[in-house]
């Protein structure tokens, strides 16, 4: 087999095995794209124009908002401030579970975002930044990076502390099974409400289109709104190193990330809109689970950090 081929073969596997190859963020990988590698994301945003052969009801519209909702809140709540962060505590159970919705959101396995998540952090908009818009363009931060064969393998030396739990590395590695089995599930689910509850105007066919494959596109430019948007428009409280701002709406789309520069400003608080009147779905999400114990010591913003330099400093 050639070389090209045994490339074409490996790029294959890792749809379904992420570290086949063992390839790592070190080897000097090509930063171009990656076409075949990236083929499944091709088709997921392909696969919303399924909508015009399915159509639509408010059952499928219901399903699909829903999902968007729980998985951000996965995203944001356990992935990114759980994982990435460490702002608060869970039991193993609990942080098995929640690894599953974050990553029923087709956004890779946790180690995998929370490694590249800190190596963000560590170079924000520096040259090292992945995905800075400053240094490398708009498309670039919002998903370009996501497509190179530099960015699929996961940083591991950031996520030291989680490798020793096996079952995180399972889902790191084949982090394709639970969006597959989630697709599937929403097809069959479709297919059992077109027979039992015909009166709802759904079908397999309709609820896998926008149960999974709009709901997923949609929550993924949702997320990917707070690498590129997020540094480029919006005001700034804290005058951080980095081009990060805090925007309302975006705050609104992510369920509490669009404070961003609040939270380049204080990276491990629990709670990104520091003040009661930035609205922050996730962190009002996890008090209620501390309060029913599924969660534990959400870190809080110290005062003298949130108001210690609360002056808007000039966009960078």
């Amino acid at each position: 087999m050639s070389r090209k081929d045994s490339r074409m073969v490996k790029a294959v596997f890792r749809w379904f095995d992420a570290e086949a190859g063992s390839l790592t963020a070190e080897d000097g990988l090509d930063r171009g794209v990656d076409w075949l590698r990236i083929l499944p994301f091709i088709v997921l945003h392909l696969a919303c124009f399924g909508i015009i052969w399915v159509g639509w009801s408010w059952t499928a519209l219901g399903v699909a908002a829903a999902l968007y909702l729980v998985r951000m809140f996965g995203i944001t709540a356990f992935y990114h401030r759980y994982f990435s962060h460490r702002a608060f505590k869970a039991e193993r159970f609990w942080q098995f579970l929640f690894a599953l919705l974050g990553n029923a959101s087709a956004q890779r396995g946790p180690l995998w975002w929370a490694a590249h998540h800190r190596h963000h952090h560590r170079y924000a908009d520096q040259e090292e930044d992945v995905h800075s818009p400053v240094k490398h363009g708009f498309w670039w931060s919002h998903m370009v990076w996501l497509t190179t064969q530099r960015n699929f393998p996961t940083r591991k030396k950031y996520v030291r502390d989680w490798e020793k739990f096996p079952e995180l590395l399972w889902i790191n590695r084949f982090d394709t099974v639970v969006p597959l089995l989630l697709a599937l599930s929403l097809y069959a689910f479709g297919e059992w409400l077109a027979f039992q509850a015909p009166h709802l105007g759904t079908n397999g066919p309709q609820m896998l289109v926008w149960g999974f494959f709009v709901s997923t596109v949609v929550l993924f430019h949702g997320t990917c709104t707070i690498n590129s948007l997020d540094h480029m428009i919006g005001t700034r409280r804290y005058n951080t190193t980095d081009t990060s701002r805090n925007n309302a709406v975006l705050a609104l789309i992510t369920l509490g990330e669009g404070w961003h520069n609040n939270h380049h400003h204080y990276p491990v608080s629990a709670r990104q809109g520091f003040y009661w009147w930035e609205i922050d779905i996730t962190y009002y999400v996890l008090v209620l689970l501390s309060w029913l114990g599924v969660v534990k010591d959400l870190r809080p913003v110290p005062k003298g950090m949130r108001d210690g330099k609360n002056q808007t400093a000039e966009p960078r």
